[in-house]
């Protein structure tokens, strides 16, 4: 699958862009952030069933009886390139729902590709050694200073085991239409979208599908068993429509999938294009409007557990 075509940097959308991340650093540098919606206790979830909580952005905390996974993990005030002492990057509108001490032990950080936004290293190196990192094809490189001390690279259709105290999940990488550049030369980067399935003690299928423009990769995925719930971005689309879906789009490919329910993600948090700040969801919501019960949450700090 090709990378999509970036906007050359003479275009109108690009200096709209950097325009607006001029105006993230001087303006905006003096705007509070507001807090999440709801604050969840996972230290009260119960290990016999599948509960996920959206902790701001692609940033996804998931206990899959008793495995817990941490997706994209992104939780300072901003993102973007670090210079001692600050970051040169969007600033959060929205805090996460948890800060680094608030987690649980991880067992497993999934990295769907390099793009600031996802692969965060000031966040990265909090984390302890014995935490395992799944991570996209020529990526491990940009962890060199972490403490993680067992990184897989996966390439599109191949499957890593993590197995706990508490049981057994399988990774498997798909294919997704973005591209996975960290700078504007390591083109060489890969990205990806993840199938997380548990084996013990109950068989579950959860989509985290990073970030996607419109493809037809989510129907291969009904092929690997059934899907109880997708993960998927809904916003970043204007103008980047050629690597972000929008909210119908969304829909459509968890529905390709066979996906029961959907957890929108991807929105609120940074500002990275230039829909209004509740149009995501208020698209998303209107487009499961005859089954609103798919709606996994809505807001960030919300928790969900799958149904048994």
């Amino acid at each position: 699958m090709q990378r999509p075509k970036q906007p050359p940097l003479h275009s109108s959308p690009v200096r709209r862009w950097l325009g607006h991340l001029f105006r993230e650093w001087t303006i905006e540098t003096w705007r509070p952030i507001a807090p999440a919606f709801a604050k969840p206790e996972p230290a009260k979830w119960s290990d016999a069933q599948v509960t996920l909580v959206w902790l701001g952005h692609a940033t996804v905390l998931i206990n899959v009886f008793g495995v817990t996974i941490l997706t994209d993990p992104v939780l300072f005030p901003r993102i973007g390139i670090r210079l001692p002492g600050f970051t040169i990057g969007p600033k959060r509108l929205t805090a996460p729902a948890l800060t680094i001490d608030e987690l649980p032990k991880i067992d497993l950080i999934l990295l769907s590709h390099a793009h600031f936004d996802h692969l965060d290293l000031r966040t990265l190196r909090c984390f302890h050694e014995k935490t395992r990192v799944i991570t996209a094809r020529a990526t491990s490189d940009l962890l060199k200073r972490t403490r993680f001390g067992k990184i897989t690279e996966l390439n599109w259709g191949e499957s890593n085991s993590v197995k706990t105290s508490a049981g057994e999940i399988n990774v498997t990488a798909f294919p997704v239409k973005h591209w996975g550049a960290r700078t504007q030369r390591d083109t060489h980067r890969g990205y990806n979208g993840y199938l997380i399935q548990s084996r013990t003690p109950g068989s579950r299928g959860i989509i985290f599908a990073g970030d996607t423009a419109m493809t037809n990769s989510f129907a291969e995925l009904r092929r690997h068993g059934p899907i109880d719930l997708a993960v998927m971005s809904i916003g970043a689309y204007n103008p980047w429509i050629r690597s972000h879906c929008t909210p119908e789009q969304a829909v459509e490919m968890a529905n390709a999938a066979g996906a029961h329910f959907i957890m929108p993600v991807h929105h609120q948090t940074f500002r990275l294009s230039f829909e209004p700040f509740r149009e995501p969801i208020e698209r998303f919501e209107t487009a499961l409007g005859k089954t609103p019960e798919r709606i996994a949450l809505r807001e960030i700090g919300e928790t969900f557990v799958l149904p048994l």
